[in-house]
């Protein structure tokens, strides 16, 4: 297979995507022109298309500093500059974690947050809602040469006391002893905590965005990288240096980030061997270089216990040139075109399916229902002409007694509205109670007197304690909603059955509320901020610092969790019992349809014949309306039997 450039696979994701948002808009567009919308599908789909608005391909690139992260990103994403864009040269390292996207209303900027900010209780995301605490310089992106100066504040170092430096959590005594600096009296430390760089490089604004993530120390001392950027992002790109294979540090980044950000699994994971330029021998051969490169690969293969298949080697400093110069011999010779192959068919391949399955998920059902109402409509239209092309409509008994039925159909329906409403008045109590189970105010509750108890608590295991009483309590809270919930889809369930076999309704797949994916997910977070605590590097660190950090990063998932449960609660009582209403409601239509067609024929002084073709003319609405939908769900590329059947 011929090797992919990942902006081409980036560029077709890209389109697919303005594709399928076309279609839902589309289809939005005929559930109006058809009186079809109502409150619940309008949500629906303004969400779904918010989605795939914001939606965000992220790269994280982890390793241990002096493994050429940032090369490898100026190489992959930026060699269009001509330049080396992000500061990479020996010796001159990132220092913060930089996040790289494309900021559509804020424009072209590089924002950076003080490092002093660690002292203070407030996590990352909560100082991006902080525009003010930022220190932001504005960016030329015509003038790479402006870009690349500014972007040197990636690397400022400043020096502080000691103790600064160590409840900064920047001061490791065993490190700097091995170095032979014991008690120095300043330290040199970042400048800078966190930076944000946006840009309109084509990339970026297709919904690229790329995390560097600079050393164990960042990752040991900053749980937000650890326990939500990580894992959050659709690929991580571990890196080693081929001169110095696994390195203890490396390892640790493995285990102790990588492994709990991924679970375990490998699926959207590379590692990538730089520096194999180190490794070049004209002497030797390219068959000794070959070998070397793969021993390398096997060792490391064997120390990180995944398969070969899953480390590409790569010289990220001759791509980076090779890229600049045009030079197609020096690009393979670098190996990078392997990375890109690897990243624009699988992550972005894994990153459609995803996407799929979501907008398939949150309105697959809703397209279907609109499939399945429209064509019982057209089919029980023609069933309906069928039977009025064998009644002779000049016996003004038998037109007089099919009128008569069809307004025994007309008061029959009437009471399955009253009944309907009845229900429904039932449900809304019973989904506020489930609603209710999730509020906000509980929560708080529960964190506030957690965070007073860890503030007066003195030790790491008081505080640990605390926490994990916390995290007890949200349990219970979740827990106490079971019965609630359950109550409730057994409700739904007996409304649905209650129509379907008193009225003789269409059988519906309902969908129902589940409260197990968030309990889950909260024991998932615990799991993972204990996994983190008791991490080597944080061992090492100002305990009550990260402990804190720790606190608000958990507190900000587990509140986001149940805050999700409580969103996810609302939308779904909103949509219910909303399959039932349609029903309803296109059975009035029905009904409507049939009475005036009866009038028609009993008004009209033509001929049999044309009185069946005015009948026929009535189904070519039908007709367009299915056959359009027909067109939009294929547009959505979702699996949907009923739109490929033949009606």
């Amino acid at each position: 297979m011929r090797n992919l450039e990942f902006k081409d696979k980036m560029h077709e994701y890209s389109q697919w995507r303005a594709n399928l948002t076309q279609a839902i808009e589309m289809y939005q567009e005929w559930l109006v022109r058809y009186n079809l919308n109502d409150t619940h599908s309008t949500n629906s789909i303004l969400n779904i298309l918010n989605g795939l608005q914001n939606d965000q391909i992220s790269l994280a690139f982890v390793a241990e500093f002096s493994r050429g992260k940032t090369e490898l990103i100026n190489a992959m994403f930026f060699a269009d500059s001509g330049v080396r864009l992000l500061p990479s040269s020996p010796g001159r390292t990132t220092m913060s974690p930089t996040e790289i996207f494309y900021d559509e209303q804020g424009g072209s900027y590089i924002r950076l947050l003080n490092i002093e900010s660690r002292l203070e209780d407030l996590s990352l995301a909560e100082f991006k809602q902080i525009p003010d605490r930022w220190t932001e310089f504005k960016l030329n992106p015509k003038s790479p040469s402006q870009m690349q100066e500014i972007f040197k504040e990636l690397i400022a170092t400043k020096k502080v006391d000691l103790e600064l430096a160590d409840k900064l959590g920047l001061w490791d005594e065993q490190e700097a002893a091995s170095r032979g600096v014991i008690n120095p009296d300043k330290v040199e430390i970042p400048c800078w905590r966190h930076a944000l760089i946006s840009f309109p490089h084509p990339l970026l604004m297709q919904g690229l965005v790329i995390i560097d993530t600079p050393g164990l120390n960042a990752l040991g001392t900053e749980p937000e990288l650890t326990l939500n950027m990580l894992p959050n992002a659709q690929a991580i790109i571990f890196m080693l240096a081929a001169d110095t294979g696994v390195t203890k540090s490396d390892l640790e980044i493995w285990l102790n980030h990588i492994g709990r950000a991924r679970a375990g699994k490998t699926q959207g994971l590379a590692v990538v061997m730089n520096k194999i330029d180190a490794m070049w021998d004209d002497i030797a051969g390219n068959a000794a270089y070959d070998a070397s490169i793969k021993s390398q690969i096997q060792a490391s293969a064997t120390i990180l216990k995944i398969n070969e298949d899953a480390i590409f080697p790569v010289s990220a400093k001759q791509a980076l040139l090779a890229k600049v110069k045009g030079d197609k011999d020096l690009l393979e010779k670098s190996r990078l075109p392997g990375l890109e192959n690897y990243l624009a068919v699988d992550i972005l391949k894994q990153k459609r399916n995803i996407m799929t399955e979501t907008v398939s998920r949150d309105i697959g059902s809703m397209v279907s229902e609109s499939f399945n109402l429209v064509t019982t409509s057209l089919t029980q239209a023609s069933e309906q002409l069928e039977e009025f092309k064998k009644v002779d409509f000049r016996n003004q008994d038998m037109t007089g007694k099919l009128m008569a039925e069809t307004r025994d159909k007309q008061n029959a329906y009437m009471a399955n509205v009253e009944n309907f409403q009845s229900s429904r008045r039932v449900f809304i109590v019973q989904a506020k109670m489930l609603i209710d189970s999730f509020a906000n105010e509980k929560v708080d509750e529960i964190v506030n007197q957690a965070k007073s108890d860890m503030a007066k608590s003195l030790t790491t295991y008081g505080m640990k304690q605390n926490m994990r009483k916390m995290f007890d309590e949200l349990r219970d809270l979740l827990g106490n909603s079971i019965d609630i919930t359950n109550e409730t889809r057994r409700l739904v369930l007996a409304i649905h059955k209650k129509f379907r076999d008193e009225y003789g309704f269409r059988e519906i797949d309902v969908k129902l509320f589940s409260v197990s994916n968030y309990q889950i997910e909260l024991e998932h977070i615990f799991e993972e901020g204990e996994a983190f605590r008791t991490s080597a590097k944080v061992a090492m660190t100002e305990q009550h610092i990260v402990i804190d950090k720790l606190y608000n990063t958990l507190v900000a998932k587990a509140r986001n969790t149940i805050k999700m449960a409580h969103n996810d609660a609302i939308m779904w009582s909103n949509g219910a019992l909303t399959p039932l209403m349609h029903q309803i409601k296109d059975h009035k239509k029905q009904i409507e349809n049939r009475l005036s067609m009866l009038r028609k024929i009993n008004d009209s002084k033509g001929t049999v014949s044309e009185n069946i073709a005015n009948l026929e003319a009535e189904l070519a609405p039908l007709k367009r309306q299915r056959d359009e939908l027909m067109i939009i769900i294929r547009g959505m590329q979702l699996d949907s039997q009923s739109a490929n059947e033949e009606a």
